[in-house]
């Protein structure tokens, strides 16, 4: 049974009276409502970052609530060794990665960012989400989860890190090796347009 559901739509701020960590000690002590103000201040993030793996909506409200059961359970377990979004996006990285190994489902590769904001052109942002899409789309699913962290997200490379579960030495070389791929695809996909 789903811990909730899309009847109440999400916000996507925290009060500014509670930190993240703040509402984990208090999901630590038993605390709904802190958990309720966690799972609407990180959902959007959440169905961003995991929509980059599946296209069903299903799938997604599953991983995300996996991933705030697993919250609910470990809370206290969260030391501060890292900032809470980065052991939430964890948690909700290895959610999906179950369900795709135990459901034997290959991530998807082509799926738009749900929102990129360059352009004041309707035109433009079309083109360039078409543009960065395609090239995306040949990455490796581990090359996008890396640059979806870094730029989507704002993580840095020790964050990624403890969210992919590998050292930060390969988070490095799949960085470096996404751009130099991206360097070499984008203008040959888009014209003659430049990478950004």
């Amino acid at each position: 049974m789903p811990l909730f559901t899309r009847s109440t739509p999400p916000q996507s701020t925290i009060p500014p009276d509670d930190s993240e960590e703040a509402l984990l000690a208090r999901i630590a002590g038993a605390d709904r409502g802190a958990l309720a103000t966690l799972y609407q201040a990180r959902h959007r993030r959440l169905v961003r970052f995991l929509s980059r793996h599946t296209r069903r909506q299903h799938v997604i409200d599953e991983v995300i609530n996996d991933t705030f059961l697993v919250v609910w359970q470990k809370a206290g377990e969260f030391r501060g060794q890292s900032r809470a979004s980065t052991w939430i996006m964890g948690i909700a990285y290895r959610c999906m990665l179950k369900h795709l190994r135990d459901h034997k489902e290959m991530p998807c590769a082509d799926q738009a960012p749900e929102e990129i904001v360059l352009s004041d052109s309707p035109a433009d942002l079309v083109e360039l989400h078409d543009w960065l899409d395609k090239g995306l789309a040949r990455l490796s699913p581990e090359q996008r989860d890396t640059l979806e962290l870094a730029y989507g997200f704002g993580h840095s490379l020790e964050e990624i890190a403890e969210i992919t579960g590998t050292a930060v030495n390969t988070v490095k070389s799949r960085m470096f090796q996404a751009r130099i791929k991206l360097a070499n695809l984008l203008p040959n996909l888009g014209g003659e347009r430049k990478t950004p």
